[in-house]
């Protein structure tokens, strides 16, 4: 369409007033920065009645500061400053300690902050959903729809639900830009989803003592912000290096310590188990550590999580990355599809495939991903390759019900794929195992993919399958390759009788998917064409037959005698 369209404005056929279609701008690929923090978590073992009574008491009473800090902040919408942080913290210290209160007032702002970023995703979500209802109420009833935009609905009765429908998320719509506007959010401690589930037990299989029981450990505070030269990196819940856990009572609290300056010591020793080492290392040194310790209701549990800083490794260059080839991955709902490119772009070997699942609880469906993804890099490892290439995938535009309309299935399928933690997990895994990992834009990477190297890749003894295809196009985009690949030479011979070699052309050259145009002229490798007498007439040739024996360029033979004349005749 661009090539007609810049052809047409050559012959003077263009109407001004028509908008010229436009291909999508590909994004250029770019590595993926490694992790800034490190997460770890271990078990607390052996508490007693009366520790676990204590950790009850301190958790419910920092969570009750935490929601009264909460309900402060949201009342000042857009007015806080740091005036007004320091007020709240002031507040907040008789009750408390200075640095409980640093805690509770930080935790604060970052779940604001939060809320105010979910409640944009909010708006545009319905605004999506209310353009696609209007497009397709829009449509007569029955209009198929195409590719890029669907068409009507099937029924006088599904237009009439969908019209309703668009009323309801119109009046979302304006109370959520109400909230907007007048900068209120809406902040729930303990969940929205728990909080909603309190008026339907039956369906979430709870009673209402087990209700309670977790609405009060997701509202409970117990997380320490760590400190840098203070002693093992943190003195609200400090951690030693061979394991033992204290923790600064609020004032409220001292008459409960047991061990000197309002402490109170734990009767464990904890160690951990991954990345322990690191752990060590940075709390002999008294680096900044901070802790966070919670309580698991359904497993009657309780549970430490360390969580630190870290710099982030300096990327090496693009070109360094994919000096050794690549690995494109395809991502998909129950696997991932790998097949690596050699540092010209060409497949070798066998493609790869390493399947997850996502059914079950979030631990489960975590835990396959991590395990395709620790296949995934040790394979990439032992081809010693340097560089994993992934799409950039992001289906926050695409999740709406409204687009899909029926196709249940699919909605379900592109939201349950785990994006976000996929790149995440790769990010870390491969940070750890020295591999690059490269996104790129994932547009077309399917389609082109099948169209070019599908069925060039099949063999007898290789079935190759789309995703598989769409994985070597991921590879050839980050190495900077074009998807298409290169058309082979005519089977007839190395002139253009079977068509246009595309070899012979440049990615900018105009006209090149077209037949090649016949050029007046010899079309030989011999000479250039116009010059030459064997290139200009083909009859200029010393052969028998040839009007070339009587050219006046062509020596005449010796004159005869009259007996040779005589004896010749």
């Amino acid at each position: 369409m661009r090539y007609l369209h810049i052809r047409a404005a050559r012959n003077g056929m263009v109407d001004t007033m028509k908008p010229t279609p436009t291909l999508r701008t590909i994004e250029p690929a770019f590595l993926v920065p490694g992790p800034s923090g490190v997460a770890i978590r271990t078990r607390l073992k052996g508490l007693g009645p009366k520790d676990e009574k204590v950790l009850r008491q301190v958790g419910a009473h920092l969570g009750s500061l935490a929601s009264r800090d909460l309900k402060i902040h949201c009342a000042e919408r857009l007015e806080h400053s740091k005036d007004t942080w320091a007020a709240r913290k002031r507040a907040l210290t008789p009750l408390s300690s200075s640095r409980w209160a640093g805690a509770v007032t930080k935790a604060t702002h970052h779940q604001w902050a939060l809320a105010r970023r979910c409640q944009a995703a909010h708006l545009r979500g319905l605004e999506a959903g209310i353009r696609m209802i209007r497009h397709r109420l829009s449509l007569p009833i029955g209009t198929k729809g195409a590719k890029k935009a669907p068409g009507g609905y099937r029924t006088r009765q599904e237009w009439h639900a969908k019209a309703r429908r668009l009323r309801v998320l119109e009046d979302r719509l304006a109370a959520a830009q109400a909230d907007a506007a007048a900068r209120r959010v809406r902040v729930v401690r303990g969940g929205k989803q728990l909080a909603r589930s309190r008026h339907n037990l039956e369906a979430a299989r709870l009673t209402e003592a087990e209700w309670r029981a977790r609405w009060e450990a997701e509202r409970w505070f117990c997380h320490a912000d760590g400190e840098a030269g203070k002693r093992y990196g943190n003195d609200t819940i400090r951690v030693s290096p061979d394991g033992e856990v204290s923790i600064k009572l609020p004032t409220p609290l001292k008459h409960l310590a047991n061990a000197p300056r309002g402490r109170y010591t734990l009767p464990v020793r904890l160690w951990f188990a991954h990345r322990g080492g690191e752990w060590a290392d940075r709390v002999e040194a008294n680096g900044a550590v901070a802790y966070r310790i919670h309580y698991d209701v359904a497993r009657g549990r309780w549970y430490l999580t360390a969580s630190w800083q870290i710099l982030v490794a300096p990327t090496i260059p693009l070109a360094t990355a994919l000096a050794d080839g690549v690995i494109g991955v395809d991502m998909n709902a129950d696997h991932l599809a790998a097949w690596r490119l050699d540092p010209h772009g060409n497949p070798v070997g066998h493609p790869r495939r390493f399947p997850y699942s996502l059914t079950g609880p979030a631990g489960y469906r975590d835990a396959q991903v991590r395990h395709a993804l620790i296949r995934l890099l040790h394979w990439a490892r032992s081809c010693g390759v340097r560089a994993i290439a992934v799409e950039d995938l992001d289906f926050a535009a695409e999740k709406t019900r409204d687009k899909h309309g029926r196709k249940r299935r699919f909605r379900q399928l592109i939201s349950g794929m785990p994006t976000s933690r996929l790149r995440a997990r790769l990010a870390s895994m491969a940070d750890a195992t020295g591999i690059a990992v490269i996104a790129v834009d994932p547009a077309h990477t399917s389609r082109w993919g099948a169209q070019h190297w599908q069925k060039p890749l099949t063999s007898p003894t290789r079935k190759t399958t789309r995703h598989d295809a769409a994985a070597v196009a991921i590879g050839r985009r980050a190495q900077g390759h074009p998807i298409r690949r290169r058309t082979a030479p005519p089977p007839h011979d190395r002139s253009d009788r079977a068509g246009h070699r595309t070899i012979q052309a440049g990615p900018g050259t105009l006209r090149r998917e077209e037949t090649r145009h016949r050029v007046p002229g010899p079309r030989t490798r011999s000479v250039p064409p116009g010059s030459g007498e064997n290139a200009g007439n083909q009859n200029a040739q010393h052969r028998s037959g040839r009007s070339a024996e009587h050219e006046p360029w062509q020596q005449d033979p010796l004159p005869l005698s009259p007996q040779e004349r005589c004896h010749t005749s």
